[in-house]
């Protein structure tokens, strides 16, 4: 009983650990999103930091990555930056597979 315990436990503590650096990883993404969606915006330095910080908050709003598209396509429309819906989520695509890489790589 005792293996099947400790493999229980073994289990566990692998998904909490793949969990915690799947929300490091999305958190990272977001940021990354947020400061190629501010270039596209011609936001200067700081501007496109701060951005970025709206884009991580808006991940909170709701579950999945919905809320992240909604501001990101609100965001783009109101600055005139042509981008199709099909275009933003290639993006945050491509922006969550270099955040997994990235996060990994500091593990």
């Amino acid at each position: 009983m005792n293996t099947f315990d400790d493999r229980k436990t073994g289990f566990e503590s692998k998904f909490a650990v793949d969990q915690n650096l799947e929300f490091k990883a999305a958190a990272r993404r977001n940021k990354l999103l947020g400061l190629w969606a501010a270039e596209l915006m011609n936001k200067s330095e700081a501007e496109a930091e701060e951005y970025a910080k709206q884009v991580i908050v808006a991940d909170f709003e709701e579950a999945g990555d919905d809320d992240v598209f909604r501001k990101l396509r609100s965001d783009l429309d109101a600055a005139g930056v042509e981008q199709s819906d099909h275009q933003i989520r290639r993006k945050m695509d491509e922006m969550l597979e270099l955040a997994r890489e990235q996060v990994r790589s500091e593990s």
